[in-house]
């Protein structure tokens, strides 16, 4: 499987996710856009395409961030789903994907940023990889936005401090507002890049210390993750 991953910073990385590729030797190339790198021309090139996360903000200025062009990366990424490819949407990556398919990206209710609980809800029953998860467990968070709704999309999971944490807008295409990919290499780089956000929001319900994030064991939610790229492989081949 060839699969192609957009990052918008070296530390917005995708950890677990390239440790499962790697060990299942996938083919992997990347687009570095903090790098200078440009997106590819069109999709022929990769079956699976993941958009990670970063501190942007699609509609907000972006002075400090030349090299994130929302408008070019929305268009590559309907380009993708109409080309029927497999997309996979993390944090912004998952905002990204919403707008591709028009759907307006939101303030979340509540920050957060730590290791909280998802639910998994009724329609998560039906779903091929997500109907074999636990109704509830942990995993990684970092973000104050969140995906825009379709009227086809269903909502597989939510916390409480966010209702839309995994979004299917179609068969082949899931978001996920939550990070299930971090390890604690990406742990310790989100909290060397992003201290100003621990400061500013510290106190606030689901914002967690730089202590408190780093005692967490990752492994579960990074077994979910495999769980569901082993799917999207069976899928794909």
């Amino acid at each position: 499987m060839k699969i192609h991953i957009i990052m918008h910073e070296s530390f917005e990385a995708p950890a677990a996710i390239e440790t499962w590729a790697q060990k299942n030797k996938e083919e992997l190339t990347f687009t570095r856009l903090y790098a200078g790198d440009k997106l590819p021309d069109g999709s022929s090139g990769f079956d699976f395409l993941i958009i990670m996360g970063g501190p942007q903000s699609i509609d907000e200025p972006q002075e400090q961030y030349p090299y994130f062009d929302a408008k070019a990366e929305i268009a590559f990424i309907k380009n993708a789903i109409e080309s029927g490819k497999r997309v996979l949407g993390v944090c912004l990556g998952a905002q990204l994907i919403g707008e591709a398919f028009g759907a307006k990206t939101e303030k979340s209710p509540d920050k957060e940023i730590g290791f909280f609980e998802l639910e998994l809800t009724d329609s998560a029953k039906t779903d091929p990889v997500f109907s074999t998860f636990p109704d509830t467990f942990f995993v990684g968070h970092w973000h104050g936005n969140m995906p825009g709704l379709t009227e086809d999309c269903e909502v597989l999971a939510t916390s409480k401090g966010c209702a839309r944490q995994v979004i299917k807008y179609s068969p082949k295409v899931y978001a996920f507002q939550c990070h299930f990919e971090f390890t604690p290499e990406a742990i310790e780089g989100m909290i060397v890049n992003n201290a100003h956000e621990l400061e500013e929001f510290k106190g606030l319900p689901f914002v967690e210390d730089a202590e408190t994030l780093q005692s967490h064991d990752f492994s579960e939610m990074n077994g979910f993750l495999f769980r569901f790229l082993d799917w999207v492989k069976s899928e794909v081949e």
